[in-house]
């Protein structure tokens, strides 16, 4: 069954589109979202976590006219993705027909929505996603971590990096031959590392034990001193951390 998300930053449209989705038999899921820098967030997680993940997005519905950035501008940029969802645009404007399919759109469906003119988007969607070709899971790799740069995906070698920084949803990797970021939590990689030698010395700051050159002491406070940088550690982490590197072989 599909996984859908609808588009419309009115309300009332969009409610009425998620009750006509939820209603069709080939749809496993829909959410909605107001605008279409929430929908650009909500498929990035669903890229992020995979084809099959908890978040995996299989069609978005999508409307056109909205402030900020509008339903073209979106279907243009998921156009750029390597594995973006189906589009259907479901507007009340007859004008961007020939864009919408110049952009690859599965169907262009206008308002006021029809049950049966939308389940025949639905239909053609459902063809396309059982005739494309599955991809591939793999397991994620222990030892190295996929990071953008310039749209060119690397690997960084897990050993390589000597601490990582809190930037919101977002962390900063740092090695000794650079920075990148990556858009998962601290906390998550904190669990992830925790086996590998990584300890938590700030809310901030997830450090690898085997990078840290120093630890100083001044004036009641500490820092770690960790691939040439010197980085403090909080009071409730000092004490584990001490322990930890006396441990240290």
């Amino acid at each position: 069954m599909l996984r859908a998300l609808a588009v419309d930053d009115e309300r009332p449209s969009l409610e009425e589109l998620l009750y006509l989705l939820t209603a069709d038999p080939r749809i496993g899921s829909a959410e909605g979202a107001g605008d279409a820098t929430e929908a650009l967030r909500r498929i990035n997680r669903a890229l992020e976590s995979g084809p099959h993940g908890p978040e995996a997005i299989d069609v978005v519905f999508l409307d056109i006219q909205m402030p900020g950035l509008d339903g073209l501008d979106l279907a243009r940029l998921l156009t750029g993705f390597a594995r973006p969802p189906l589009v259907v645009f479901v507007t009340a404007h007859e004008d961007f027909a020939v864009q919408a399919f110049d952009l690859k759109a599965v169907d262009y469906v206008l308002k006021p929505v029809r049950k049966e003119r939308l389940a025949e988007a639905v239909r053609r969607a459902a063809e396309l996603r059982a005739s494309a070709p599955r991809v591939p899971v793999h397991e994620p790799d222990p030892d190295h971590l996929p990071v953008e740069l310039g749209g060119v995906t690397r690997f960084v070698a897990v050993d390589a990096i000597t601490h990582v920084e809190a930037r919101g949803d977002y962390a900063r990797l740092h090695t000794d031959r650079g920075s990148h970021l990556v858009r998962i939590p601290l906390s998550t990689l904190e669990e992830r590392w925790r086996a590998r030698g990584f300890v938590r010395i700030h809310r901030r700051h997830l450090v690898a034990l085997r990078h840290i050159g120093e630890l100083r002491l001044d004036a009641g406070t500490v820092s770690v001193l960790v691939g040439g940088e010197e980085l403090q550690v909080s009071r409730r982490h000092a004490r584990v951390l001490r322990d930890l590197l006396m441990r240290r072989p």
